[in-house]
């Protein structure tokens, strides 16, 4: 239970921590986007044009819909998530017509909400149960969280990654069973487990393998 909570603790921090980033050196952020790009499963390039990605969508929201809509994007393997709340269907269609035109982007979903945009209380309470659903992954022991984006909207939990079929059962199990989660979407791209084993040996191969452990001598 105390693990749990650290755990939980220290997720809570870690999403905190983008809307207090101007408190903190540069630095910081920069050794945990290194430590986090080490074991994502997508190549460094893919991380980098995910990114602009989502930079480029936010920018294609058209000027008529930006003071009504409340939008989120997150590209994952050039497959973008659309999220948020919209006033209608029309600007609904709009945004994701744009996202599509993107360069790069493989695959788009929308997942907006048609009506007002939601609350920050709502959103909070999104956040947390973001870092509930990661801190449970963790305290799974049976997944790397790392290797599973968690987007959290009016407490519907939109699930990412590249997984085998395993790890998705496990991540779809964790987040349906938290607390305050009205629904799932599982989003995530399955591989084989061969696949995950040769992804995941070619990320650690990239880096300087840890120093093998010191001989025990009993006497």
């Amino acid at each position: 239970m105390q693990k749990a909570k650290l755990t939980l603790a220290v997720l809570t921090l870690a999403t905190a921590l983008p809307m207090l980033q101007g408190c903190f050196p540069a630095v910081v952020g920069g050794a945990a986007v290194g430590v986090m790009s080490a074991h994502d499963r997508r190549s460094t390039g893919t991380q980098t044009d995910d990114e602009a990605t989502e930079w480029k969508a936010k920018l294609k929201v058209p000027d008529q819909y930006k003071e009504t809509a409340h939008v989120n994007f997150t590209s994952y393997n050039r497959r973008v998530l659309i999220t948020g709340e919209v006033p209608n269907d029309e600007a609904k269609a709009a945004i994701e017509s744009q996202v599509r035109m993107i360069d790069g982007v493989r695959e788009v979903y929308n997942e907006m909400g048609i009506g007002p945009v939601s609350s920050l209380g709502s959103r909070s309470t999104d956040s947390f149960i973001d870092s509930k659903v990661k801190a449970r992954l963790v305290d799974s022991n049976q997944i790397s969280a790392n290797h599973i984006k968690v987007v959290t909207e009016r407490a519907i939990v939109h699930l990412m990654g590249i997984v085998n079929d395993r790890e998705a059962k496990v991540a779809v199990g964790v987040a349906r069973t938290t607390s305050g989660v009205k629904k799932v979407v599982n989003l995530m791209e399955i591989v084989s487990e061969d696949d995950t084993r040769r992804i995941d040996s070619q990320t650690l191969g990239s880096r300087n393998p840890p120093p093998a452990n010191a001989p025990v001598e009993t006497r």
